[in-house]
């Protein structure tokens, strides 16, 4: 509940807009003039200020520009019955969030109250981030959000396990930091950890570098070469883009997996070794061994323990520590004095829904470094994309209230909204929908088929 101080000499007026206010859930306190204000700032915390301009014994503007200097944090709302652009411009310049015209429409105010409120919300947050250097800053979790707690949860129960985890997510939520982070809390911690890209190498390329090869194995192959398996013996091996494996390769890995031997390339021999696999990949998994594009034996090995990451708009308590994280980290890379998030760029920042995720908000905090003038990064710093971004509402029935619709319609619109929120994965889809996958796959056929027909 915000807490409104109504700062006018007019009894009437004042009487009108508590009452007003009190009936939508404000609290209010009352002062006759500025000096009775600036008492009560003192005494009380009041999260809003609306103020008349033409008063006894000090103005309006006087009172803006004291609150501006004791407390800026409050933001102030000025009423007055003289609405001209000179009026308002002198409100402004004194420090005032807002400018009302009288006679004043509750609903107006009501609205720039909430905003003035929300404002002041954000900077009170980036203010507590500037201060306060969390102990997690060192680690590669930056965020209190219940999303992030549950991870980092299974990530201790698992991470001194040896039975292998396949972790799952949208790209740029940190499949890697996750994966390194099981490693380093392992037992295995003082081994190496080595990571592949099975997508990233022509399938031969991919082959030699996993198992490795004996000398003359092939046209190039002068000298024997270990393999990453074998490099990583008594450590842990990353599998990154594990659904994009070719098919070839992947029963050849499954050996690997079930039985810890690895033939290399050439070879007349097998080699013993002691590695726990992570594997990661931001595909829909479950779909692809579906299609037969992925070994299912394969997945079940790798599939023992399923941590999935959240995406970052899943975690919107999380973006303004990343933020301030990043920002800190770029600035001293790059000897730059830039200690702070403007409130304007927070609301942005918690607006945008970060279809890259963490590695967006990286490279977003990245350039508004490089391109920050002052100590304070402001909105002109942050990317077009980010700064232009409008939060839309979700809307599964009709903008139309007289727009009634049948409940399979609305659970039409509403499924399809999911999906897309997911980039089309069905299995994320159904997870959170709360149903199997073949009932999706059964409701998307029939919607298709309906609007076929109807084309």
């Amino acid at each position: 509940m915000s807490r409104v101080l109504l700062v006018d000499d007019d009894r009437a007026l004042v009487e009108t807009l508590h009452l007003g206010l009190t009936r939508r859930g404000y609290e209010t306190g009352v002062a006759a003039s500025a000096a009775e204000a600036l008492a009560l700032l003192e005494a009380h915390d009041f999260d809003v200020v609306v103020t008349d301009l033409n008063m006894p014994f000090g103005s309006g503007l006087d009172l803006c520009t004291k609150i501006a200097e004791l407390q800026r944090e409050v933001p102030v709302i000025v009423l007055t019955a003289f609405g001209n652009y000179e009026t308002a411009v002198g409100a402004i310049r004194a420090g005032a969030y807002d400018f009302i015209s009288k006679p004043v429409q509750l609903d107006v105010l009501a609205i720039s109250i909430e905003r003035a409120a929300q404002h002041r919300a954000l900077h009170q947050e980036v203010v507590r981030l500037r201060s306060a250097r969390s102990s997690s800053e060192d680690d590669e979790f930056i965020g209190e959000s219940p999303a992030l707690a549950k991870v980092r949860n299974l990530i201790e129960r698992v991470a001194d396990s040896d039975a292998s985890v396949l972790i799952t997510g949208e790209s740029g939520t940190g499949k890697e930091v996750v994966a390194r982070a099981l490693h380093r809390q392992s037992r295995r911690k003082d081994k190496p950890f080595l990571a592949i890209n099975c997508a990233a190498m022509p399938e031969a390329l991919l082959e030699s570098e996993l198992f490795g090869h004996a000398r003359g194995a092939f046209t190039d192959a002068r000298q024997a070469h270990p393999g990453l398996l074998v490099q990583a013996n008594g450590g842990t091996v990353f599998l990154d883009e594990i659904g994009d494996m070719p098919l070839g390769l992947q029963p050849k890995l499954l050996r690997v997996v079930q039985e810890r031997i690895v033939r290399p390339l050439g070879a007349n021999t097998e080699l013993p070794i002691d590695v726990r696999f992570l594997a990661a990949t931001n595909l829909d998994i479950e779909a692809a061994v579906d299609d037969k594009r992925f070994r299912e034996d394969l997945f079940f090995r790798l599939n023992v323990i399923r941590l999935e990451l959240p995406p970052l708009r899943a975690r919107p308590a999380d973006i303004l520590p990343l933020a301030q994280h990043f920002m800190r980290r770029f600035a001293q890379a790059s000897n730059k004095q830039v200690t702070a998030i403007s409130p304007a760029v927070a609301e942005r920042l918690l607006s945008y829904s970060w279809p890259g995720n963490v590695r967006e908000l990286q490279n977003c905090m990245e350039r508004g470094v490089a391109l920050a003038r002052f100590s304070e990064l402001g909105i002109d710093d942050l990317s077009e994309r980010v700064r232009v971004h409008k939060q839309s509402d979700i809307v599964v029935a009709g903008s139309d209230p007289s727009e009634l619709l049948r409940i399979e319609e609305v659970e039409r619109r509403y499924i399809l909204h999911v999906l897309d929120a997911v980039a089309g994965n069905k299995t994320a889809a159904a997870r959170i929908l709360g149903i199997e996958r073949k009932t999706l796959y059964r409701k998307l056929e029939h919607y298709a088929g309906a609007a076929k027909e109807a084309s």
